[in-house]
């Protein structure tokens, strides 16, 4: 039976602790400072255009989990259909792209923002209103288009953001 010396294990955790506690911090003070993301992130949201849908329905098709509801009329006058209800349930959305990449029209895109924590369940439903490009409010991710990647900030990471101040 081998016996160590008591008070070793808190003499070596202790000084892993005063290493630790002269270090430069390697966190990002959120609220005040926010680094840029991917320039391809899947964000928890949706950005649709609402000029170049055709209500096909395609992205509701494909996605794995249902969670688009189209609702279109026929317009007799332009000979196409009428998206009246485009409805997004983000809560049960998985971001895995699908309908992004389905849409043969590039309409839909994953959005470029990822703060849409909710309180209530039902503020997880995007609408029409929402989700729509044209208002200026959402910008679209470079996930599947690069050429919307190429206009996106460079990402930031936390190592060059620590080398830069130093």
């Amino acid at each position: 039976m081998k016996f160590e010396r008591y008070g070793l294990g808190i003499a070596k955790g202790l000084s892993v602790t005063l290493k630790h506690m002269f270090r430069h911090p390697t966190v990002a003070q959120y609220p005040e400072q926010k680094l840029n993301t991917s320039r391809r992130i899947r964000g928890n949201e949706l950005v649709w255009d609402r000029q170049k849908c055709t209500g096909c329905g395609t992205c509701a098709k494909t996605c794995p989990q249902g969670v688009i509801k189209i609702v279109t009329s026929t317009n007799r006058v332009n000979n196409r259909y009428e998206v009246e209800k485009y409805q997004v349930d983000t809560g049960y959305c998985i971001q895995c792209g699908l309908c992004v990449e389905s849409c043969p029209y590039q309409t839909l895109f994953m959005g470029y923002a990822y703060e849409r924590a909710k309180y209530r369940r039902g503020e997880l439903v995007q609408n029409m209103e929402d989700m729509m490009l044209e208002s200026g409010k959402k910008q679209p991710s470079g996930y599947f288009y690069p050429e919307i990647a190429q206009e996106l900030p460079r990402q930031t990471l936390l190592v060059e953001r620590i080398t830069e101040e130093e």
